[in-house]
């Protein structure tokens, strides 16, 4: 069939999706959940989202299961907080008893968890926090200027390591590092394999940028940071150059998988991963990314498909392998 009679038949969508180049399936989503101890508190700014109670995460995840979503990613929110973070590597914490429920009663699903301290802190950072007489010190994933506070790299390395083993320990399937300091995927890499978790995976957040999409995630997590911003730690968006050096730098480190965070305005960026890099690829559709296609919709399910399908098409379409997103299971249910 020529093109011009293609175009001809547009209108049968059967004939559209035998042609079309690029193709979403179930197999390519990730779900993340936010986890809480106690009740459900749903997220205002993300409709049809909310932290769940562990009981009710998992009877969730089975469904995401359900569905054809094999993996799930996860953020925890402690009960307390404190300015080091330590509830991110108690071995009673919300994300390590989680992990522990849901590998016993789904052996299947990949879990998938987040390993940064912005959400235990709470100070909101992503790292240790030291007092320094200058600012002017430090490498740009470790400077944040504000008082002469600065976070710690090498510190933090240490913290996120802390973290790694607790939920190796509980069952994970992959880390997923998240803080953008220096070495973090060589640390974890080398913990990993010091105590006999040589196929526990990393997901790298590689490329992650300084972004304004984030605003519903800082809710969900409250880690908007108290002090300061993450403009010296995660990556400036006029940056593209920048971020093919990052990834490169973490496949030398370990990383199993490498990600783009946030996905919408970066699918340039995702485009020339994929050219460069053979190692699986993931990008996050972020909180903001949802959100904006939840308002645009207005509460109409068919626009809302029609706009969610099109942007996670525009993501597959640039060269993701994976995608992290909000609406998975609603795609998944779409795609069927």
């Amino acid at each position: 069939m020529g093109f011009a009679r293609l175009r001809k038949h547009r209108a049968n969508q059967r004939i559209r999706d035998l042609f079309s180049e690029t193709k979403i399936s179930t197999s390519d989503l990730i779900m993340p959940y936010f986890v809480i101890e106690g009740e459900n508190k749903p997220i205002k700014s993300m409709p049809g989202i909310s932290r769940l109670s562990i009981d009710n995460l998992v009877k969730d995840i089975k469904e995401t299961r359900d569905l054809g979503i094999g993996a799930v990613l996860l953020f925890g929110i402690p009960v307390k907080k404190d300015k080091y973070g330590k509830g991110a590597y108690n071995e009673n914490g919300v994300v390590q008893k989680a992990i522990r429920v849901i590998r016993k009663d789904m052996g299947d699903i990949v879990i998938i968890t987040d390993v940064c301290l912005c959400g235990y802190a709470s100070h909101g950072h992503c790292g240790i926090i030291k007092s320094h007489p200058s600012t002017s010190l430090g490498t740009r994933k470790s400077k944040v200027k504000s008082q002469n506070r600065i976070i710690d790299n090498d510190k933090t390395l240490e913290v996120l390591a802390k973290i790694t083993l607790s939920h190796a320990y509980a069952g994970a399937d992959f880390v997923a590092p998240s803080a953008m300091m220096d070495g973090q995927v060589r640390a974890i890499r080398e913990v990993l394999d010091k105590n006999g978790f040589q196929d526990t995976g990393i997901l790298a957040y590689s490329a992650k940028y300084a972004s304004n999409f984030y605003g519903p995630f800082r809710e969900a997590l409250d880690s908007v940071p108290q002090f300061g911003d993450r403009k010296t730690y995660q990556m400036d968006y006029r940056n593209a150059d920048e971020a093919l050096r990052e990834i490169q730098e973490d496949i030398n480190e370990g990383a199993d998988i490498v990600m783009v965070k946030p996905s919408l305005s970066y699918l340039d960026i995702i485009y020339r991963a994929k050219e460069k890099f053979n190692i699986p690829l993931a990008a996050y559709n972020v909180s903001g990314e949802y959100s904006a296609v939840k308002k645009l919709s207005q509460g109409d399910k068919l626009k809302e498909k029609d706009l969610a399908l099109e942007v996670l098409t525009s993501i597959k379409r640039a060269g993701a392998d994976i995608i992290i997103t909000y609406h998975a299971k609603e795609a998944a249910r779409w795609l069927k």
